[in-house]
């Protein structure tokens, strides 16, 4: 089969890769608003549309699972019907989804709305970053247009709660839903008019066995993490787990088994990819878990507001923003595996150092801690992503962005989950009480500390005490996420390497000959555009590889 089209289409000016860019840009920032934005809307959707207890964690959860359940099955997709494609139909399918869900008249409608925002999201999301992988063939140039697709989450994500709560003062709950429609119309006009069109050139059939697997691993792991946090352990979410493990044993013994794999698990045997899959998941483990529960230690400990607390947050957000500017260069000069080293002890340092700014007055120490983590998380996530999907040829980005997006997802949940947990054992351990509370202010200060401060009188000092053990939660669950970093650290320094090369990683002679489609590291000869008939050394490479 030939391949110059897909060369071709690789050929683009830098003005024109750049303005590519900026619409792939724009899709993850919508994600992330969308990601975050939902919380505040749910006292006025709950007034308005009366869900009950199961139907609100539902508005929450269903959108995270169908997009965690559908990543892989979507960038494979992706590889086979062509990465723009994909990308327009999710814009158009997630703008129709939101105005579904700003006019739901139910609970049972905003809850189908936000199932079909996370099939779009899932469609959206492998398709930016697998066009990133094919529009940007040199690797310096890839490297800074990942930092920006890193930005750009990180921007959706800090401006999200802020644009919400300024919807939300002016108008109704809807209109959280309604901002995505003017954007998700810029992305369609833009990315027809600006992106180019590739596709694996070979993909072989797809397995609808290993979707519906891939699915059936995915999902019930998310879910019981998210139904440990908010119940706790009990038998349904175990059995959900066992059955997500078991499906996705089986889910990687097929995949070893076909000619052509919905992911080929090979993959995982590289320290590039592996190393860099697994330092994205506890980078982003010990920033999501940190904040998501930061963000009760600034209103119930220090006495913030909710707009304040959010303020209090950025830190973290804009430092991992501007470290975009550094990325190539520190790259440059530790090397790939160094530099993810160098990120983790970053994210370890600002824990520890949170962990000892909890105990401080003031804000000034948490503010500098946060920014250590921010750096970290920034550097680390940009640079692991990058190694991620350098370590494939074009033709498989849309696979392998699809697996660095599900270890994002599923690390979210878990650093909630586990941190989570942690944070809870030690609050209420902490807790000593006086024998003349009442059984329902026992129930309440040991349930949270959300629960204590609405039982108790602001200046009782069994709140104070309860305020204190929660404190000492923190830092030590601080210490513990610090701990799990900093060993990540020392494993990203030893094993992955300095440079990560598709080109350089040999194809298996087993899997070729059984598909009878050419090396890796010859498609992505082919593909990249500085491949030419004239190129001496890769037709040295074609004659003898």
């Amino acid at each position: 089969m030939s391949t110059a089209p897909a060369a071709r289409e690789c050929r683009l000016s830098p003005r024109r890769r750049w303005a590519a860019l900026s619409i792939l840009a724009i899709a993850v920032f919508v994600l992330a608003i969308d990601n975050t934005v939902l919380y505040l809307a749910v006292p006025s959707l709950t007034a308005d549309l009366a869900p009950t207890a199961t139907q609100i964690l539902w508005i929450g959860d269903v959108y995270s699972l169908a997009l965690a359940g559908l990543l892989i099955v979507m960038g494979s997709l992706a590889d086979r019907i062509g990465r723009k494609r994909l990308l327009l139909i999710g814009s158009a399918a997630f703008g129709a989804a939101s105005l579904l869900a700003a006019l739901s008249t139910s609970a049972a409608m905003l809850i189908a709305a936000r199932l079909l925002l996370g099939i779009a999201g899932a469609a959206l999301m492998p398709s930016t970053l697998s066009l990133i992988r094919n529009i940007f063939t040199d690797r310096s140039e890839r490297t800074r247009a990942i930092a920006i697709w890193s930005a750009a989450v990180g921007a959706g994500a800090a401006i999200g709660p802020l644009m919400g709560g300024a919807l939300l003062e002016h108008f109704s709950w809807g209109s959280v839903f309604l901002i995505n429609l003017p954007i998700m119309a810029v992305l369609i006009v833009g990315g027809a008019w600006l992106l180019p069109e590739s596709r694996d050139p070979a993909p072989g059939p797809f397995d609808p066995a290993s979707a519906l697997l891939s699915m059936a691993a995915i999902v019930p792991v998310v879910w019981a993490i998210k139904h440990t946090l908010a119940s706790g352990i009990d038998l349904a979410g175990v059995a959900a787990l066992v059955a997500g493990i078991v499906a996705g044993v089986v889910f990687v013994r097929r995949q070893r088994r076909l000619d052509s794999p919905l992911i080929d698990v090979a993959l995982f045997a590289r320290p590039a990819f592996s190393g860099s899959v697994l330092s994205c998941f506890l980078a982003v483990f010990a920033l999501v878990g940190l904040l998501f529960f930061f963000s009760q230690y600034l209103q119930l400990v220090r006495g913030f507001s909710p707009l304040q607390a959010g303020l209090g947050e950025l830190p973290t957000t804009l430092s991992a923003i501007a470290v975009v500017a550094v990325v190539g260069r520190v790259t440059r000069r530790l090397g790939v595996g160094r530099a993810i080293a160098v990120s983790l002890l970053l994210v370890s340092a600002g824990l520890v150092g949170v962990a000892v700014a909890e105990g401080l007055p003031g804000y000034v120490w948490l503010a500098l801690a946060l920014v250590a983590v921010g750096l970290g998380v920034g550097l680390g996530q940009t640079v692991a992503t990058d190694a991620v999907v350098s370590s494939v040829p074009p033709r498989k980005a849309g696979a392998a962005s699809a697996v660095a997006e599900t270890a994002f997802e599923l690390s979210a949940a878990m650093g909630i989950a586990i941190l989570g947990s942690i944070v809870s054992l030690v609050y209420r351990a902490g807790m000593t009480l006086p024998a003349e509370l009442d059984p329902l202010q026992r129930e309440a200060i040991t349930e949270s500390l959300a629960s204590a401060t609405a039982a108790l009188p602001p200046d009782s000092p069994v709140l104070d005490a309860a305020r204190q053990a929660f404190t000492e939660a923190m830092q030590t669950t601080s210490l513990i996420a610090a701990a799990i970093t900093l060993a990540a650290a020392v494993v990203a320094w030893r094993t992955i390497p300095s440079t990560v090369d598709a080109e350089r990683t040999p194809a298996s002679p087993v899997h070729e000959a059984r598909t009878g489609r050419p090396s890796d590291r010859l498609v992505q000869s082919e593909l990249s555009p500085s491949s030419s008939t004239g190129d001496s050394r890769r037709g040295s490479e074609r004659a003898h590889g």
